[in-house]
């Protein structure tokens, strides 16, 4: 069971959280983690956290609670053309609940469910997918995908104003 934060933690806590969902050993798969690694190196506001979420959705809830803003990056399985990009609220995932959208879809929205329940959902959720080309054995992002990280990122560094 996760250790609730106590109110001292929940006040340091930046209030924007940025978590890269993937496998990084399955190519496009691991978009969200490239992201956010790639994130590291850049000049973030002081209220934003980046964390490597892996495909593990069950054991961020602790990160998550408590957080004005989460924004969660993962490759979204929607049919269209490889780099496509998604932008989904957490109203928008709960309606697309009956089809799976993501291979961490399910478990993403139980935590976020288990979340609602324990009274420290976060205020907004953000998912910002990327359709991929390659889910296969391999470290790097297909040329598809990796074109469109910087604007991934552009985008959410609005978000974070």
């Amino acid at each position: 069971m996760p250790r609730e934060a106590s109110s001292r933690e929940k006040q340091r806590r930046p209030s924007i959280l940025i978590v890269g969902m993937g496998n990084i050993l399955m190519s496009d798969e691991g978009v969200g983690v490239h992201i956010v690694e790639a994130m590291r190196d850049g000049n973030l506001p002081e209220n934003v956290e980046l964390l490597d979420g892996g495909t593990a959705s069950a054991d961020l809830l602790d990160s998550l609670g408590h957080r004005d803003k989460v924004i969660i990056l993962d490759a979204v399985k929607g049919g269209n053309e490889p780099g496509t990009l998604y932008r989904f609220s957490r109203d928008d995932v709960a309606l697309q609940s009956q089809k799976l959208l993501s291979l961490h879809q399910v478990s993403l929205l139980e935590t976020l469910a288990m979340a609602d329940l324990l009274g420290c959902l976060p205020r907004q959720i953000l998912i910002f997918g990327i359709e991929p080309r390659k889910v296969d054995w391999g470290l790097e992002l297909s040329p598809d995908v990796a074109s469109v990280v910087p604007r991934v990122i552009e985008l959410v560094l609005s978000e974070c104003q």
